[in-house]
C-alpha cells in the first residue's frame, strides 16, 4: 500500500511522528511475521519544499510534484488548537495549494484519510460534502459552522465514509494509522497495537468537556448554567425554553448545532458527569448519588456510567 503523508507548515509534531512511526512499526511486525509482500511505503510530501512542524522542526519532505500517485494520501493535524488562529491559518495560500492537491488526488483514485485538525484542510476541499466524519470534540461546533453539509459524528474516533476516513482529537492519529494498516491486515494491525501499547478507544466522548462545548454559543452555555442548577428535578424542555426567554425549536437547534444533540442527551450527559465526578469526591453511594443527579434508584445511574464510560469508569462504587 503506498501513502503519501501530507505535511503542512506547522504540523502538529506527535500527530505526524505517531503516524510514520505506527507504519513503520507494522513493517517491521510484517518483516517478522514472514509476511514479506505487506508492505506500507509512506512517504512524507509537502506543498512547499521547506516545511517545519508546529515546534519548529525541519521535515524533509518530497515536493508535491515528484510525489507517487498514492493509495491514501493521510493529512496529520496542523497545530492550531482554537478557532480564531485555525480560521486565520486556514486562509493560508499552502492550505489552498493542499485543498488542491486532495482534489487531484482524489480525482485520480486515492482515497483520503485525515486526523484531528487534518480534518479541517480535508473539509476545505469540499470533498467530504455529504459525507459522514469527524473532528476535534472541542472544535466541532466550528466544524459544523463552516462545513455544513458534512454530517459530523464528534463523538466517534473514527468515522469511515465512502473513500475517506476521519479521526478525532490529537492523539485519535495513532488510531488512524491503526486503521490503515487493518484495511490491509487484520491481523497485522492488532499485533501493531498490542506493540505500541494501544487500547481500542471507538468514542472520544469520555474524553470531551461538555462545558467547553456549551461556551461556544451564548444561549448554549445559558442553558448549560440552568441544567446544572437543576439536576435532581425532572428535565422540561419547556421549562428550559422559558427559563432562557426563547422557543423550543430555537433552543433544540442551537444545542443541536452545537452539541451534536438534543437537550434532553445533553442534560443526561451533565447528570452521568456530575455523578462520576461525586463518585470521586465524596463517600456517598450509589442510590444517594443518583438522587441528587435527577434518577429514581441506582440501578438506571449504574445503566448509564457503565454504557457512556465504559471501561474507563472504575471508580464505580458497589453499595
Amino acid at each position: 500500500m503506498r501513502i503519501n503523508v501530507l505535511a503542512l507548515d506547522g504540523v502538529f509534531d506527535t500527530g505526524l511522528a505517531t503516524v510514520l512511526d505506527a507504519f513503520a512499526t507494522a513493517n517491521e511486525l510484517a518483516q517478522m511475521q514472514g509476511l514479506g509482500s505487506l508492505h506500507f511505503e509512506v512517504e512524507t510530501v509537502g506543498v512547499r519544499r521547506r516545511v517545519k512542524t508546529s515546534q519548529g522542526l525541519q521535515v524533509p519532505v518530497q515536493p508535491l510534484e515528484q510525489a507517487p500517485l498514492p493509495d491514501w494520501v493521510v493529512v496529520p493535524a496542523i497545530g492550531y488548537k482554537m478557532p480564531e488562529p485555525l480560521e486565520q491559518a486556514l486562509r493560508r495560500p499552502d492550505i489552498a495549494d493542499a485543498v488542491d492537491a486532495l482534489q487531484a488526488w482524489f480525482g485520480a483514485g486515492a482515497d483520503i484519510a485525515a486526523a484531528c485538525i487534518g480534518t479541517f484542510v480535508l473539509a476545505e476541499s469540499g470533498l467530504l460534502q455529504g459525507h459522514a466524519a469527524t473532528t476535534t470534540w472541542w472544535l466541532a461546533p466550528l466544524f459544523r459552522r463552516r462545513y455544513p453539509g458534512v454530517v459530523l459524528d464528534q463523538h466517534r474516533m473514527i468515522v469511515a465514509s465512502g473513500r475517506f476516513l476521519t479521526a478525532g482529537a490529537a492523539l485519535s492519529h495513532i488510531d488512524l494509522a491503526l486503521a490503515l494498516v487493518r484495511h490491509a491486515s487484520p491481523e497485522l494491525a492488532a499485533l501493531t497495537a498490542r506493540y505500541l501499547v494501544v487500547d481500542s478507544r471507538p468514542s472520544q466522548s469520555a474524553y470531551a468537556i461538555s462545558e467547553h462545548l456549551a461556551h461556544a454559543d451564548p444561549l448554549v452555555q445559558a442553558f448549560e448554567r440552568w441544567a446544572r442548577g437543576r439536576l435532581a428535578q425532572g428535565f422540561s424542555l419547556d421549562d428550559a425554553a422559558g427559563a432562557l426567554a426563547t422557543s423550543k425549536r430555537t433552543l433544540a437547534r442551537r444545542v443541536a448545532e452545537v452539541l451534536g444533540k438534543t437537550p434532553l442527551s445533553y442534560v443526561q450527559d451533565l447528570r452521568v458527569e456530575t455523578a462520576v465526578h461525586l463518585l470521586k469526591t465524596t463517600g456517598h453511594d450509589v442510590e444517594r448519588i443518583a438522587g441528587m443527579v435527577g434518577y429514581a434508584d441506582g440501578v438506571t445511574l449504574r445503566t448509564l456510567l457503565r454504557r457512556r464510560l465504559g471501561r474507563g469508569v472504575r471508580e464505580i462504587r458497589a453499595s
